[in-house]
């Protein structure tokens, strides 16, 4: 009937330290334009943020660019340059992606977990 109500014994907690991927704090710091991005999705612990422009440019403060609403690349390139672009230290030193979704004028910014090695 109830089973989950009388089966407590089947759920377990796992550390954080127990499990295959952990993800770990970065203690970077970001400045200029995007450093209020930076700072907000480094203290949400939520592993996807998904942002409208508008709720970007409230944080900021400012408009993005109109690159930001047209390129896609303007939101992927730091994950491939080596030095990457300013505006991408925002989320990737965070540890974070971004995938634009330019149409929904929307960005997913999902969190870059790490694996331990031994720990797969």
């Amino acid at each position: 009937m109830w089973k989950w109500l009388t089966g407590r014994e089947l759920i377990t907690i796992q550390r954080a330290a127990d499990r295959p991927a952990v993800t770990e704090r970065r203690t970077t710091v970001v400045s200029g334009k995007y450093a209020l991005l930076h700072k907000y999705l480094d203290n949400r612990y939520a592993d996807v943020i998904v942002l409208t422009f508008g709720q970007i440019e409230d944080v900021l403060g400012s408009a993005l660019p109109q690159l930001a609403r047209t390129y896609h690349a303007w939101w992927t390139t730091g994950e491939t340059e080596v030095g990457g672009a300013p505006h991408a230290d925002a989320w990737t030193k965070a540890g974070r992606t971004a995938t634009p979704n330019l149409r929904a004028q929307t960005v997913t910014f999902e969190r870059i977990v790490t694996v331990r090695p031994g720990l797969q």
